[in-house]
């Protein structure tokens, strides 16, 4: 049965399902990041701003560039306008809906962004923006999504997409009764993001200062002259990592070659690195990639770390891996010589994260970039293997607390938004009964 069919059973007999072009008019955005000397100035309303914000208003720090008259005619935003994501490298990232809620006559929809207007005799901006976050009407976009490494949402797949659509009157109990219940689950999850933030914030602070001073507190420090660093022990020695790491960079083989994605061989992107260590990728490719490509097979035990994306204006991810991977171009993998431990040289990194992210560029379409000339000049802590080991073992034991905790707030904060998500998709299909004073 058909994820259409499906939804066609769930809503109740006295509802329509009709096609988005129906109810809304649609466009796909082809605004992009580029500065023109001929073109308006604007503010863009970009991919991070719909995916991290349900509701857009003019809080949002929008991004300066320019559009053409025409451009801003086409795609100048709306009070009740609904904007998704219409690429990612993640399936699961695509069809992420967000609604305008606050305008200004500079505001224009960006690049990798589908814009919806509902028809006001039709469908009410806050009942699609419901909808579009459903399941039941998502996933409809999630099977017609196509691409390998990056996915897609054709244009077509949008105006085809069956929205249910009850009355009007109907339509606002909805989106009321919604908004009254996700409130208290909403306040939970907050709540536990920001413990989780504090968990990281002792993570860090547990990693700095083992990294920075070693763990004799009664050892006589000296100045480092490295401004990430300060005053270390002084014993140890320092050196820029170009000294002690060989870089080794990543690509993407051709994505129109199917048999360079039927393989084994881990595929190492930014999605994947959210783990300390590497042992798998969402992706993979084959021997024969290899072979027909740039691309280098990594050996185990390397440090990897994100040198481009936009994650970089806060973060500066690393990982180490297990097994022989690959990754690719947005990456780099750092071999470490033999005065060097992979695992003490990741948790200098980490320590580092606050300078890495200064250090981060903007490149000509936005998103954010570390040179290897900038990360190759970084001032690194160089102690003893010995103290090296023992860091780190010290590091691992007095972390295994605040990594549980932190396992068991990310699982509480999942079942939260399931559960949200379960009512939002209950109450857009009819299977609640919505009071008549909702």
């Amino acid at each position: 049965m058909s994820a259409v069919d499906q939804l066609r059973q769930m809503v109740p007999a006295q509802w329509q399902l009709k096609p988005l072009r129906s109810v809304a008019d649609y466009q796909v955005s082809n605004v992009d990041k580029l500065i023109a000397e001929d073109e308006e100035p604007v503010r863009l309303c970009n991919y991070v701003d719909v995916y991290h914000n349900e509701r857009v208003d003019l809080t949002v720090p929008f991004m300066a560039a320019t559009a053409t008259a025409g451009e801003i005619e086409r795609f100048g935003l709306k009070i009740g306008d609904v904007l998704i994501t219409k690429d990612s490298e993640s399936w699961n990232d695509i069809g992420v809906p967000a609604l305008i809620c606050e305008t200004a006559d500079d505001l224009v929809c960006g690049y990798h962004l589908a814009m919806i207007r509902p028809n006001p005799d039709q469908i009410e901006g806050e009942f699609l923006f419901r909808c579009m976050q459903a399941k039941p009407v998502s996933i409809q976009l999630e099977l017609a999504a196509n691409g390998i490494t990056r996915f897609g949402i054709p244009k077509s797949a949008i105006g085809s997409l069956s929205i249910p659509v009850p009355s009007l009157p109907d339509q606002r109990r909805i989106v009321g009764y919604i908004a009254d219940q996700v409130q208290d689950i909403d306040a939970l999850i907050d709540g536990k993001q920001k413990l989780l933030g504090l968990l990281a914030e002792k993570r860090r602070t547990l990693v700095a200062e083992a990294v920075m001073r070693g763990l004799d507190r009664s050892a006589p420090l000296r100045p480092s002259g490295i401004d990430w660093l300060g005053d270390i022990p002084a014993h140890w020695e320092t050196a820029p990592l170009r000294f002690l790491v060989s870089f080794s960079s990543g690509g993407t083989p051709d994505t129109k070659k199917r048999e360079f994605w039927d393989g084994q061989i881990p595929w190492v992107s930014a999605k994947d690195m959210k783990r300390d260590i590497l042992a798998d990728s969402q992706d993979h490719v084959s021997e024969l990639a290899l072979d027909s490509s740039a691309l280098k097979l990594i050996e185990e035990h390397a440090v990897l770390v994100v040198v481009r994306g936009m994650i970089l204006a806060h973060s500066f991810p690393t990982a180490i891996n297990t097994v022989p991977l690959t990754i690719n171009q947005d990456l780099k993998a750092l071999r470490c010589c033999e005065r060097l431990n992979p695992f003490f040289l990741k948790m200098v990194l980490e320590g580092a994260t606050r300078y890495l992210v200064d250090q981060a560029d903007s490149s000509a379409h936005g998103t954010k970039k570390i040179e290897t000339d900038v990360l190759g000049a970084l001032g690194i802590p160089v102690p003893c293997l010995d103290e090296q080991a023992q860091i780190v073992a010290r590091i691992a034991k007095e972390r295994v607390k605040i990594d549980k905790l932190a396992t068991a707030t990310e699982r509480s904060i999942t079942l939260l938004k399931e559960r949200r998500s379960a009512l939002i998709a209950a109450a857009v299909t009819g299977q609640i009964a919505i009071p008549e004073a909702a």
